[in-house]
């Protein structure tokens, strides 16, 4: 079964660099800790056309889920439904459910003071409602905007908003269970070797060697900088359908390239994950 998941970050502002695009560092960790894998992650401009074009593209790779983050508010630059819907080659409706989990959340809003003035379903907030023909909104437990799902064939498209704690509360709540469907009991487990004392250059052969040993076993070396002396960061990943399996592959591989590394004259610690 296909595993692959394709992130597409929608907005100018990650463009021309104003904002760090940290929901696409969040939702890659979260979706390879559930056992998924996250083939591309792509960043595209506020137009219609552009999302519209990007999510066509990812629709021909097939990906069992193409998720999508920022451009669903009510301001005249959230245009990721209308690329959307472009792409389905499928009208914009304004959904009922979606539009009662808007008003409610207002009135929620009201009732606690945080908003003074009265409800009322304005242009921007019925925007917010209008959704793809065949979608359906997902509760956002936090903002007002709902994320939204679309299926094409075997392809589930999920519509995040941009905002990370919305779109993390939105995730965890609604995304997560179909991830798990897809990826059953499989677990991801990873650790780290801090290396010092010998050159990436002599390094590669020796994990290039321990890969072939440990076919199931990624290994991927993060050299840093420092006064000369060589110091690297060796990254061990693998996911299996236990904890117990991952631990077991992971652990036969670092006695492997660690051997290989004290041999030529490397020293090596491990590093305690965050």
């Amino acid at each position: 079964m296909d595993r692959s998941v394709e992130i597409i970050c929608i907005g100018n502002e990650l463009l021309i660099g104003k904002t760090l695009n940290t929901n696409a560092q969040w939702i890659a960790k979260r979706i390879t800790t559930l056992g998924l894998n996250v083939s591309r992650i792509t960043i595209v401009s506020d137009y219609v056309d552009e999302i519209s074009n990007m999510t066509k593209e990812a629709l021909q790779r097939k990906p069992i889920f193409i998720i999508t983050t920022g451009g669903l508010g009510p301001t005249f630059d959230d245009k990721t439904l209308e690329g959307i819907a472009k792409a389905f080659n499928c009208p914009l409706q304004v959904h009922k459910e979606a539009l009662k989990m808007i008003e409610k959340k207002y009135q929620q809003f009201v009732a606690e003071g945080l908003v003074k003035e009265k409800v009322e379903l304005t242009s921007p907030r019925i925007k917010m409602a209008t959704l793809p023909k065949g979608a359906r909104p997902l509760t956002n437990p936090i903002g007002t905007v709902p994320g939204v799902l679309l299926k094409q064939n075997k392809v589930t498209i999920i519509a995040l908003p941009g905002v990370p704690p919305e779109m993390e509360a939105i995730f965890d709540n609604s995304v997560v269970p179909l991830l798990k469907e897809v990826s059953g009991n499989v677990t991801f487990y990873e650790t780290s070797l801090s290396v010092n004392g010998i050159m990436e250059t002599d390094i590669a052969p020796l994990i290039d060697k321990t890969m072939h040993d440990n076919p199931h076993v990624y290994i991927k070396s993060h050299p840093y900088g420092g006064e000369g002396v060589p110091h690297l960061e060796l990254h061990f990943s693998t996911t299996a359908q236990n904890s117990n399996i991952a631990r077991k592959h992971v652990s036969r591989a670092l006695l492997q390239i660690t051997e290989l590394l004290q041999a030529k004259g490397g020293k090596v610690k491990p590093i305690k994950p965050k």
